[in-house]
């Protein structure tokens, strides 16, 4: 293995456990549902709770795509470089 190769898989995990945070902090989509922490049912925290999810589901998607980017290309770079 070379020390590119090791890289990527370095990269590549923590992308993985940066996926796996984001999607386990997100609210569930039951009513006062959430993975990790519960809610209170006040009006200021139903707000919060949607800002909140809708950042994390934004990230969710940006980090599932440099993701699904960093395996293509370090696929890419396998076959290429035999």
């Amino acid at each position: 293995m070379s020390a590119f190769e090791i890289i990527f898989g370095i990269v590549l995990l923590l992308a993985s456990l940066l996926i796996i945070i984001v999607v386990i902090l997100q609210e569930g989509h039951q009513q006062n549902v959430g993975v990790v922490t519960g809610g209170a049912d006040t009006f200021l925290s139903k707000n919060k709770a949607r800002s909140v999810d809708a950042f994390l589901a934004r990230w969710t998607k940006v980090i599932a795509l440099g993701f699904f980017i960093l395996v293509i290309a370090l696929n890419a770079f396998l076959f290429f470089a035999k």
